[in-house]
């Protein structure tokens, strides 16, 4: 059977929990970039606004637009940010053009999103940058994908597809062929997480997100505490923290005629 992305039913205060450990790849991917005065800046996976604002306040005289598939994601982040111009829309269909294209951990839900790379960076006048998780040979993910493959389950979970990523020198040649200078590189963070349940709980708000969704109410509260009880094997807690090692990938790619004036 062939497999499929399914929507997620994001939720924002959930994928907010970890809003610090999760703005730290943001923060970094943007150190990079180099554009200095750019007139317009999107954010393709802009989820709930909060790092979008970043870029507001990097480039206050830019037009600003953030564009995410999540009605949730865009009605919490025009309410908190409306400033910026809120888009309700997918990431692999989007066709605008901006000076700086950004992607903050959103095209490894994208399948096929090595394809998508020549089209973002014709979409950039100046530069493209993106970031995505580096860490699904973890057991955080194979753990997910190992349950969920087993009965009662696989039924339900067998169509899902599974997000994924390539390494920096993939990503590095597939935009060095459009013409663009890259620099690709990659970071291993070390989160310490509060409880012994806290991988389940990080995970809850992005990857676990597709199973969630496909399992039966009831299915999933059985599959849920399978889960976790592996998870801590996996992860076991001292004095109350877990280490979560996460590997991020990152490309800044821009065009070499760029000068930022």
């Amino acid at each position: 059977m062939e497999q499929t992305m399914t929507p997620q039913p994001w939720d924002p205060d959930r994928y907010l929990a970890y809003a610090d450990e999760r703005e730290r790849p943001f923060v970094e991917l943007l150190s990079r970039v180099r554009t200095e005065r750019p007139r317009s800046v999107v954010d393709l996976g802009c989820g709930p606004g909060n790092l979008t604002q970043l870029l507001a306040q990097r480039w206050p005289d830019a037009h600003v637009a953030g564009v995410d598939s999540s009605a949730a994601m865009i009605e919490r982040a025009r309410a908190a940010h409306p400033d910026v111009d809120w888009q309700l829309g997918d990431v692999a269909a989007w066709r605008g053009s901006a000076d700086v294209v950004v992607s903050n951990a959103t095209l490894q839900w994208v399948p096929g999103h090595l394809e998508l790379l020549p089209r973002l960076a014709a979409a950039a006048r100046d530069t493209v940058a993106f970031q995505v998780p580096g860490n699904f040979d973890q057991p955080s993910h194979t753990l997910r994908e190992e349950l969920a493959a087993e009965e009662p389950y696989r039924e339900h979970t067998r169509h899902l597809a599974a997000p994924s990523s390539h390494d920096p020198a993939t990503y590095l040649a597939t935009l060095a062929a459009q013409g663009l200078d890259v620099d690709a590189w990659e970071t291993t963070y070390l989160h310490v997480l509060e409880g012994e349940d806290a991988v389940f709980d990080w995970i809850s708000g992005t990857s676990l997100l597709p199973t969630r969704a496909a399992l039966p109410s009831g299915l999933f509260a059985t599959f849920s505490a399978e889960l976790r009880r592996r998870l801590r094997a996996a992860y076991p807690a001292t004095d109350g923290r877990v280490i979560l090692p996460f590997r991020r990938i990152f490309v800044v790619a821009t065009r070499p005629e760029v000068t930022g004036e």
